[in-house]
């Protein structure tokens, strides 16, 4: 416990995988944010990611780095190459993401290649076959995967993915097209704690999510669209994009200190620091019991 009385710490957030951002561009438009008249300054994203992972490991964070498919501008946002989870036991397992788009489907033929260097490597679709998985929808929080399904990951796949990590998963409807990833609507903070964003998904699925989390930091549709949520926490550091005067006294209210760093030229892209940054080391099998053949719960 902290001075504050809050509960412990994340078990994950300090160990990350990043891509360099040497091809980012916008050349095509998969979300309300992209706009090719309105392209990135390539020296400016450059200086901005460089500052996040500096900041990043400055809290004593690891950022491993995967250099950009020329091919693939998108790629930068590496939360969606796949969702990696480690078991108690020391093995390491993913679960690579199959996008929703085409455009960005050829990330995974490298993702894979990294992950498998490192660990077994699964798929719950590929090649356009199949159900959608995108990892940017998926976060772990209390006794599940808590799972966003809608714009980018099918419901269908859901059940796929509890399969092939013998986890319970939680599902939620998103609904919203500017909050398209769970990452944009929701961050877990601590064991019960989270950013909540009620606006992105369907009546139903606000409701069980605000139910799931004991103390949730509700955000407006206003603040989430600041990217806000799509932060990282690392111990009780929280590396924010932008962070609204109430989202501010709330945070540090319960005991958490802000640094902000400006990734706007990825906004352009639709993306900030929870997207250009996947998580390493979430553990499943501990917080998360290992169920036969997972289960999926949804509201």
């Amino acid at each position: 416990m902290t001075r504050t009385g809050a509960p412990a710490v994340l078990p994950w957030g300090r160990h990350y995988l990043a891509v360099r951002p040497d091809h980012f561009r916008v050349d095509y438009v998969i979300n309300p944010f992209m706009d090719p008249a309105d392209q990135p300054d390539p020296a400016r994203a450059l200086a901005q990611w460089q500052r996040m992972v500096a900041t990043l490991e400055g809290l004593g964070a690891r950022v491993e780095v995967l250099d950009q498919r020329p091919d693939a501008p998108d790629m930068v946002y590496a939360m969606n190459l796949g969702l990696g989870v480690l078991r108690p036991d020391g093995s390491a397992h993913a679960v690579l993401s199959h996008m929703r788009f085409p455009e960005r489907r050829m990330e995974t033929a490298t993702a894979r290649d990294w992950f498998a260097r490192s660990r077994s490597t699964a798929y719950v679709g590929r090649d356009g076959v199949g159900a959608h998985f995108e990892a940017g929808d998926a976060f772990p929080f209390g006794d599940a995967l808590v799972v966003g399904y809608g714009p980018r990951t099918d419901e269908l796949g859901l059940k796929q993915l509890a399969v092939e990590l013998g986890v319970r998963v939680r599902g939620f409807r998103i609904t919203h097209p500017g909050m398209y990833h769970m990452d944009l609507a929701f961050n877990p903070l601590d064991g019960r704690r989270a950013m909540v964003c009620p606006d992105a998904f369907d009546e139903e699925s606000a409701a069980a999510l605000l139910a799931l989390v004991p103390e949730p930091l509700v955000l407006s549709e206003a603040e989430a669209l600041t990217f806000c949520a799509n932060s990282v926490v690392v111990g009780r550091t929280v590396v924010m994009p932008a962070c609204p005067d109430r989202v501010r006294a709330v945070l540090e209210g319960w005991g958490f200190e802000i640094v902000l760093v400006d990734v706007s030229e990825f906004h352009k892209g639709g993306g900030s620091i929870r997207c250009l940054t996947n998580p390493l080391d979430i553990v499943v099998g501990r917080d998360l019991p290992a169920l036969p053949g997972g289960s999926v719960v949804l509201p």
